[in-house]
């Protein structure tokens, strides 16, 4: 019963009401882009080819995410058990969000910079700072590095966020908001090649919405923590304005960047493919990341010290 009033209540006017719509909207969206992408694009590459394995890792990342979230928001209301599992499961979402965009970056965006490419590294290296140094074996070992560093890296994120719901941490939106902005640090080498090369001229679709996209979390971050306008006129924002909606706003947005120059990235990639993805080295690893996250929402739930309100 009460989750049925649960359901009804995304009808009402509540302060969760356009937190949830502000994702189901963008979850429908989304869910049309990647049917189009996968079965309507008139590509001649079947939607269960090897090539279009990191898409679709990419493509579960996003929906789970924006799923997850309307999820947590229409349930906020029940146990404070059922509260946390929730948000954890929100959290960890985004955590495996993170680290889809990851794996579709490295097989769509980064084999076509030419900072990961040692045959235009190595000379240019030697011009700009005189040194003699072969940059094979550093790109290699970046790399090999890559994917399991973002592995790490979305598990750590998760444990923080459900840490960042006890009473020690005076500062959980702060906190989480700095955690959702960590595996953003995994596209360092396409903003690098920005500035090392002429990205805006070789590949324009990507300098634009790679920017803007970072531009729109910029603007997300600083809504969240700052929890303006509510804070500054409190009441006035508690059905329609308030921080957390223009947050999951802004978050869409940027989304919707991410999109664009990841679609623009798979076109030429598919132009001149190198060796297929492998099914390990791209849903191998999102299965793998499933069972750790469940393993560390398990954990947290085990301990009624991480079913707080926060």
């Amino acid at each position: 019963m009460l989750d049925m009033e649960c359901l009804a209540s995304v009808l009402k006017p509540t302060n969760e009401t356009l937190n949830f719509w502000t994702h189901f909207i963008p979850l429908l969206l989304f869910l049309s882009k990647f049917c189009h992408l996968f079965f309507l694009s008139g590509r001649d590459v079947p939607f269960h080819h090897p090539w279009l394995l990191p898409l679709w890792c990419y493509a579960s990342g996003v929906l789970l995410t924006f799923a997850m979230s309307c999820t947590a928001h229409v349930f906020s209301c029940l146990s404070l058990r059922l509260r946390a599992a929730f948000f954890y499961l929100d959290y960890a979402s985004i955590s495996y969000y993170g680290f889809g965009s990851t794996v579709a970056y490295y097989y769509y965006l980064l084999p076509g910079l030419s900072l990961l490419d040692a045959r235009v590294m190595t000379p240019y290296v030697q011009q700009r700072l005189g040194w003699h140094v072969d940059c094979t074996g550093l790109i290699a070992a970046y790399r090999a590095l890559v994917l399991p560093v973002a592995f790490v890296l979305a598990v750590t994120c998760t444990v923080a966020c459900c840490k960042s719901r006890t009473d020690w941490c005076s500062y959980p939106f702060a906190l989480r908001t700095f955690v959702f902005i960590m595996p953003l640090s995994m596209a360092c080498p396409i903003m690098l090649e920005s500035w090392l090369f002429d990205l805006r001229g070789e590949n324009p679709t990507l300098f634009l919405h790679f920017y803007r996209r970072y531009f729109w979390l910029v603007v997300a971050a600083f809504f969240n923590v700052s929890k303006i306008p509510e804070r500054i006129q409190p009441g006035l924002f508690d059905i329609i304005g308030h921080s957390h909606q223009l947050f999951h706003i802004f978050t869409f947005l940027s989304i919707y960047d991410q999109v664009y120059y990841v679609e623009e990235g798979l076109r030429q990639f598919l132009k001149a493919p190198p060796d297929a993805p492998t099914f390990l080295g791209t849903v191998g690893y999102m299965l793998l990341l499933v069972v750790c996250l469940g393993l560390v929402i398990k954990k947290f739930l085990s301990s009624a010290e991480f079913c707080s309100k926060k």
